[in-house]
């Protein structure tokens, strides 16, 4: 009972996906760590599916690019992007630490957030081109589609690892959360990380490794422009890293698909 109650908290924090209403208790926080890439795989489920029904139908490759790209957005609403989008205005402010965590708050949208997400979802939509492209057997594509889940298992190592630039909010609360169990925790997404790369490889070779090397890069940077820019991690920069590691994985992959 306590996994269900657990399943649910997580997929009704970080995803769309209907989940049955009850209260919280801080006991179901304790292993949502373990949990969250599995909102991932739901994700890369759809998305391998969306590509399989466009083959299917003999869909134009931008069209089956923009209806994948779109899957994740509606499974989760957008919430990592709208994290994405606040550490792109605080770094671009270069102002002093402390200014840069409170734009983190600001809800307003800055042009900085607007021009760089919009160049991620220009590099992002061109390596998924390149890979759709270059992918007869559709091997490559299944490999991005378990990358949902990698990156999501490397956003829950951070949480469990990197220390938090500030003593409230929802990553905070995650983290402490996990904190009672994180060595159970650190183990099962340790094995997720493992198998999630190894899976990649398996299903496409060495654009599957060219893949999960670019989500490591992604995770090694998270961490850099994390600590320099904030002290260390926060909700948003979460959100920043899932959208910088799953671009970070379709451009490998798509380099991989040129040069091999």
């Amino acid at each position: 009972m306590r996994l269900l109650r657990t399943i649910a908290v997580t997929f009704a924090q970080y995803s769309r996906i209907p989940m049955p209403r009850f209260e919280w208790r801080d006991e179901d926080m304790r292993y949502s760590m373990a949990v969250f890439p599995w909102v991932g795989a739901v994700i890369g489920v759809l998305y391998y599916g969306v590509y399989l029904a466009a083959r299917r139908f003999s869909m134009p490759d931008i069209a089956a690019a923009l209806l994948m790209t779109a899957v994740p957005v509606l499974l989760t609403g957008g919430f990592h992007i709208d994290g994405f989008m606040d550490v792109s205005d605080a770094v671009s402010s270069f102002r002093p630490r402390e200014e840069k965590i409170r734009i983190l708050k600001d809800p307003h949208i800055g042009a900085f957030a607007v021009i760089r997400l919009a160049l991620a979802g220009m590099i992002y939509l061109a390596s998924l081109l390149i890979v759709i492209d270059g992918d007869d057997t559709g091997s490559a594509v299944l490999a991005l589609s378990i990358g949902f889940f990698l990156a999501r298992a490397l956003s829950a190592l951070a949480v469990l690892t990197f220390r938090s630039a500030k003593n409230d909010g929802m990553l905070y609360y995650e983290a402490t959360s996990a904190a009672s169990a994180r060595t159970a925790n650190l183990i099962m997404t340790a094995v997720w990380i493992v198998l999630a790369a190894f899976a990649m490889d398996y299903a496409a070779g060495l654009r599957g490794g060219f893949a999960a090397i670019g989500a490591a890069v992604s995770f090694l940077w998270y961490k850099l422009l994390s600590y320099r820019e904030f002290g260390g991690i926060t909700g948003d920069t979460a959100g920043w890293f899932v959208v910088v590691c799953e671009t970070m994985t379709a451009a490998s992959a798509a380099l991989a698909v040129l040069a091999l």
